[in-house]
């Protein structure tokens, strides 16, 4: 499996922009690329919900409702990262977001989008909107 590490939450104001970032670690870099990629986040007193995903190959996004046209979800291969760009952000999106990783096959809906599927998490990063 595939350690994660995220990165890049913060506290910002409705409206502003955070870009997240999610890293395998030193020991597990070299099998990252082959794995789908995805966000969730996990409000207070709600379920884990998710947010976006990516294939393996980076061709294939799926985006919840809620973040389309909002979100980018994208492969860094230089970095060997998958970047979640978070643009007007709303209080609403206040969460700590994980990313996950599996080797998921065949069309990235609905296996990516449920986290049952994903065997590998982050510790997490807190992304917190005021108002």
């Amino acid at each position: 499996q595939v350690q994660l590490v995220e990165s890049g939450g913060g506290l910002v104001q409705a409206g502003a922009s955070l870009r997240l970032s999610c890293a395998p670690s030193e020991s597990t870099k070299h099998t990252f690329i082959t794995y789908t990629i995805g966000w969730f986040r996990q409000a207070p007193g709600k379920e884990r919900e998710f947010v976006a995903t990516i294939s393996w190959s980076g061709v294939d996004t799926y985006y919840a409702d809620s973040v389309l046209h909002r979100f980018t979800i994208s492969r860094d291969k230089s970095k060997n990262t998958v970047d979640l760009q978070m643009n007007s952000l709303k209080p609403e999106d206040t969460a700590v977001y994980y990313c996950a990783a599996d080797h998921i096959v065949g069309p990235l809906v609905p296996k990516a989008t449920l986290h049952d599927n994903y065997h590998s998490w982050g510790q997490g990063t807190q992304v917190t909107v005021s108002s």
